[in-house]
């Protein structure tokens, strides 16, 4: 039975925000807390680690959804495909975790690097992408929502000063590891022991390693960042300034790039069928569905900074406004060049084209980063970034242009990049100048925008805004009436 796109996009949306809502409802605890000092301190670190959690992914969770999204109906080769790919990834993990705690203890001073040894584990036992190839997004979302819930409530009660970055850091690591874990129970219901025959997890590395080249691209352009800043400039203020920017618009970000996630095994599935039609017309859509979000989201975080960020990081943070303004425009790229590459090409068998354009974007980041962040420190790393993503969300776009119109693209982007300009100018020369700093003055110069904008798609009739308006207030009617 196939699950509805709509309601997996809302689980998926709750948990992409649960995920990033943590740091949100955080920050400006933490912020004030740790201070920028030790929030870079926090941050450098976890960049290191990430490498040792990529490196025990080996591209497997991509893999292994899309895998899983292939055998949804059939219960006996999902089964096989599952025991094959978690085997090769407790393997590869069990290797690097060995591979980590030796140079943890060899190399590193700081305590800081062994707590996060949970960050590894976790990678271990994960096994989200089978749910996602499943298309079981809500299952996801409940169990995400409790074990963050826990972490927030964790982090307000034990890190009470700055010598409690290595509390914070524990409970930020172990927490993944718990939201991990949780999930294992279910899987007894939806897949059956196999033969010993049949398992074979080395036969997937080939595909597996495939799929790693362009994740080890991504992670050269999102963590890298912060490893050259803390390197070039040898200031955890810089780091402390760039972490708390990426993640505000991450944030924002996680609305734009659910739609992904949920769309990509239903694309897997159609692809495997040979229903192209129904495959096209979903991935279109799923085009027209970022841009309306993702278009004036980043213009309005870019309106909003100057006024957010002071009462929400502390005027300590105030070189975080240009950093968020200028990686607003993330929101933009990442959000095309997820349904490009993580929708299309990676459930359709491309993963090489999405390789080359990571590694293309990967390495144009890494030549900016180490021209800018030496003079510009954060601010050159922030425009390296935003350089890196266009141009892949670009060269995705060309290399299946036989496949996927860019013209059907543009168009179908016209009208929302003329509310969303409509809403920038009025925001910027009349609203913002307004309003001082403060969390509801914020409030309601976001409300504000958002009135501009589909005011204005309202006008211009398109037809996509009033689809999604309809259902939403059919839905807002029927609560109405079954409470009544």
């Amino acid at each position: 039975m196939m699950k509805s796109i709509k309601k997996n996009y809302a689980y998926n949306l709750a948990y992409q925000l649960l995920i990033a809502v943590t740091p949100i409802i955080t920050i400006p605890y933490l912020s004030r807390i740790l201070g920028a000092g030790g929030v870079g301190e926090a941050s450098f670190a976890e960049s290191i680690v990430s490498y040792f959690v990529l490196f025990a992914t080996l591209g497997t969770t991509t893999f292994g959804q899309r895998e899983i999204s292939y055998y949804q109906d059939d219960i006996d080769k999902r089964s096989v495909a599952f025991f094959n790919i978690f085997i090769l990834k407790f393997i590869t993990s069990l290797v690097i975790l060995i591979i980590y705690i030796t140079t943890a203890i060899l190399f590193f001073k700081s305590k800081i690097y062994i707590l996060f040894i949970f960050n590894i584990l976790a990678i271990m036992f994960n096994v989200t992408w089978f749910f996602q190839g499943l298309e079981e997004f809500k299952l996801i979302a409940i169990r995400n929502f409790i074990c963050k819930f826990l972490n927030i409530v964790c982090i307000f009660l034990f890190v009470k000063e700055r010598t409690d970055i290595y509390k914070y850091c524990f409970i930020i690591s172990f927490f993944t590891f718990l939201s991990d874990i949780s999930i294992l129970p279910y899987l007894k219901k939806r897949i059956h022991f196999v033969s010993m025959s049949d398992i074979k997890p080395f036969a997937n590395i080939a595909t597996a390693l495939s799929l790693f080249l362009p994740t080890i691209a991504i992670q050269i352009y999102t963590v890298l960042d912060k490893t050259m800043i803390g390197i070039i400039t040898k200031n955890t203020l810089e780091n402390g300034y760039y972490e708390q920017s990426t993640k505000i618009s991450k944030f924002i970000l996680a609305i734009v790039a659910s739609i992904g996630t949920v769309t990509a095994p239903r694309i897997g599935y159609y692809y495997n069928k040979r229903n192209y039609e129904s495959l096209n017309e979903l991935l279109y859509k799923s085009y027209r569905f970022v841009l309306m979000l993702a278009i004036p989201m980043a213009l309005g975080l870019f309106s909003v900074a100057s006024n957010m960020i002071p009462w929400f990081l502390g005027y300590e943070f105030e070189k975080s406004i240009v950093l968020t303004q200028i990686l607003s425009f993330l929101i933009i790229f990442i959000g095309i060049s997820n349904i490009t590459g993580i929708q299309y090409m990676v459930p359709t068998g491309r993963q090489r084209l999405l390789t080359i354009s990571v590694v293309c974007g990967a390495a144009l980041n890494f030549i900016l980063n180490i021209i800018l962040i030496k003079t510009y420190q954060s601010v050159g790393a922030a425009i390296s970034s935003i350089v890196a993503e266009c141009m892949i969300a670009f060269i995705q776009l060309y290399l299946v242009k036989n496949e996927v119109s860019i013209a059907l693209i543009i168009k179908s982007a016209v009208k929302y990049i003329i509310a969303g300009i409509v809403m920038f100018i009025v925001l910027n020369l009349f609203i913002i100048k307004m309003f001082t700093p403060h969390l509801i003055n914020s409030l309601i110069i976001c409300g504000i925008g958002a009135i501009i904008y589909f005011l204005i798609l309202f006008i211009l009739k398109d037809t996509l805004f009033y689809e999604t308006l309809t259902i939403f207030i059919g839905k807002v009617h029927k609560i109405n009436k079954s409470t009544n």
